[in-house]
Order: structure tokens, then C-alpha cells, then sequence
């Protein structure tokens, strides 16, 4: 992969408004993942802080696993990360597209 650093900001805007560079994302060796470091994550892929790739070597994630972060931040907010409410996002979701 080719890669051009050239083109990526210093730094983005983070999923509370605050500021993201590289320096101060989640640390690479999390074992807890709350939903807050799940959007900063997204947030610095969408904003071009980190490719796809990048935060899924970084972070240990699959393409899936950081994918499904991204879709449910975009149907939902920071709120569709929450474990606990992914079934009850899904169902509102899926009822939406009926």
C-alpha cells in the first residue's frame, strides 16, 4: 500500500467537538472499549486522521468489526455504539426500511 502522509490533516475534530491528532487517539493496546473511544476512532478515519486500514492494524479490529462502528455512528449517533442498545437500534433501523 502505498502510503502519501502528505494529504492527511494533523489534526480532526472529534465526536464531542474536541480536537484529535494522532497523539492523543485511544491507545493502540485497549482491552475496554467504551463508546466514546469507538467514535473518536471513526471520527479520525471519516476526518482522514487514519485510513481504515491504519485503525484496524492499530486497534486489532476486522474491516467488519470497525465497519459496523461506522454504520451505527451513522444511523445513530454515539449512542448506536452502546452494546447494550445494538439490538434495539437494529430493530428501529430495520423498521424504518419497511
Amino acid at each position: 500500500m502505498i502510503k502519501n502522509n502528505r494529504n492527511k490533516p494533523p489534526k480532526v475534530i472529534g465526536p464531542l467537538g474536541e480536537t484529535l491528532a494522532l497523539d492523543n487517539l485511544p491507545p493502540p493496546s485497549l482491552n475496554r472499549w467504551v463508546i466514546r473511544r469507538k467514535a473518536e476512532v471513526v471520527a479520525a478515519v471519516n476526518g482522514g486522521l487514519l485510513t481504515i486500514d491504519e485503525a484496524c492494524v492499530r486497534y486489532g479490529l476486522t474491516l467488519e468489526e470497525f465497519a459496523s462502528w461506522q454504520r451505527a455512528v451513522d444511523r445513530s449517533g454515539m449512542q448506536g455504539l452502546r452494546v447494550t442498545r445494538i439490538q434495539h437500534y437494529r430493530n428501529l433501523y430495520e423498521r424504518g426500511l419497511r
